[in-house]
């Protein structure tokens, strides 16, 4: 059964008007930071800010996540967006062998993320599952969330950053356990990349029918389809099937290796914001563990504007404001109770520290890694799995939610 029949048949509904003012305002401020790229980093930045706005349209329209995927799987045993999750990953690992093998990009021989399959990835992600749980949204939903003006988000993302800021004055001793763990490439066999690809495919697919049987075991509702406009114009204003999401995210992403020469992340810009801020509030933490290794040190001094990870950031919550203004969904939630706002501090710290323990996030460490053939994002994965179970419960005590046996999915 493919992910997209998995889906209740989508019901050609009247999408709500589209926001025109905040289309024009956020085209105008794409437009703008696009030129400042440009002139501050050059054209390949330019491009992959360009790749940000893209996949910040994918994230909306898809309405792809990782958070509430593995909350599904976890408290209903609905794993449609799981497989969707495998898709992605199966694509990803086909484009990334054929760019990985060829050695041939923008900015040189291309890169993957290979990280030790270590203690800290584990304990690291760990971490992250419960917190974005309780934060409500993992590293790339907070940013198409608050791109399409989910206020709530807001206070996730401020966690983030503190949680970013907070992990600079442990680096020393994440970066140990980071070495605790065999750096472990499924691509280092007899057959090369080709090996790699099918063990990367046997373990999808293991994977998906895994969470197959699953699904049949526990029988849980469907998921419930979202509004969308009718025809043609669906493809800006409605909702997109979940294949549609993870085939274009995996292509996105490869786009992203062949154009920088490294995988989409997202978080390690967090932490730069954040030292960014406390700097121009006049608190200097260059000299904290994470700040003194040199790369991190010129990332430090240099404009944002020139950072990739920020650049792409930036593009992804432009690209999904306009995308919600286009379907008539950006909406500015002014009011958001206590408990949720603290639920969503909380979790983002959780996640902010969890991902620098980690070595990246659910896109870093785990989208990319995977399809770096690196057995540290296939560890990712499960440690996250692990934290959402203990994530899940906790999140009645902020004031938010879980899907049940008896309710539609969404």
């Amino acid at each position: 059964m493919s992910v997209a029949n998995e889906r209740l048949p989508v019901v050609a509904v009247e999408a709500p008007s589209a926001r025109s003012g905040v289309i024009i305002v956020g085209t105008a401020l794409a437009a703008t930071l696009g030129f400042a790229v440009y002139h501050a980093a050059g054209w390949k930045l330019a491009l992959l800010y360009a790749v940000g706005l893209a996949l910040g349209l994918v994230l909306f329209h898809s309405r792809f996540g990782f958070t509430s995927a593995w909350r599904q799987i976890v408290a209903v045993g609905q794993g449609a967006a799981i497989r969707a999750h495998m898709l992605m990953l199966a694509v990803a690992v086909l484009l990334f062998a054929v760019i990985l093998q060829s050695g041939f990009g923008l900015s040189g021989a291309p890169q993957g993320i290979v990280l030790p399959a270590s203690i800290g990835v584990a304990a690291g992600a760990f971490i992250f599952g419960i917190g974005m749980q309780i934060g409500g949204s993992c590293a790339s939903g907070t940013l198409f969330a608050v791109g399409s003006g989910q206020t709530a988000i807001l206070y996730t993302l401020g966690g983030f950053i503190l949680g970013s800021i907070g992990s600079a004055f442990a680096a020393t001793w994440i970066g140990y356990l980071q070495s605790l763990g065999p750096t472990v490439s499924l691509a280092n066999t007899p057959l090369g990349y080709g090996g790699g690809v099918l063990f990367s495919l046997l373990i999808i697919g293991a994977i998906a029918a895994g969470s197959l049987l699953l699904q049949r075991r526990r029988n849980p509702p469907p998921i419930e389809p979202a509004p969308v406009a009718r025809g043609w114009t669906r493809v800006l204003r409605g909702a997109w099937p979940l294949w549609v999401g993870a085939i274009l995210l995996a292509a996105l992403n490869a786009v992203t290796l062949f154009i920088s020469g490294s995988p989409w992340g997202i978080t390690a810009a967090f932490a730069l914001w954040g030292a960014k801020f406390l700097g121009w509030i006049g608190i200097d933490i260059s000299s904290t563990p994470y700040w003194t290794v040199p790369k991190n040190a010129a990332a430090l001094h240099a404009s944002v504007l020139a950072d990739r990870v920020s650049v792409m950031d930036f593009g992804i919550m432009l690209g999904a404001l306009i995308a919600s203004a286009l379907a008539g969904a950006f909406v500015l939630h002014r009011a958001v109770p206590w408990k949720m706002a603290v639920g969503a501090v909380i979790g983002g710290v959780l996640m902010g520290f969890g991902a620098r323990m980690a070595g990246g996030c659910n896109i870093g460490a785990y989208f990319s890694g995977v399809a770096s053939f690196s057995l540290h994002g296939w560890l990712w994965g499960a440690a996250a799995i692990v934290g959402t179970y203990v994530g899940v419960p906790l999140r009645p005590l902020f004031g938010l939610g879980n899907p049940k046996p008896t309710d539609s999915v969404c």
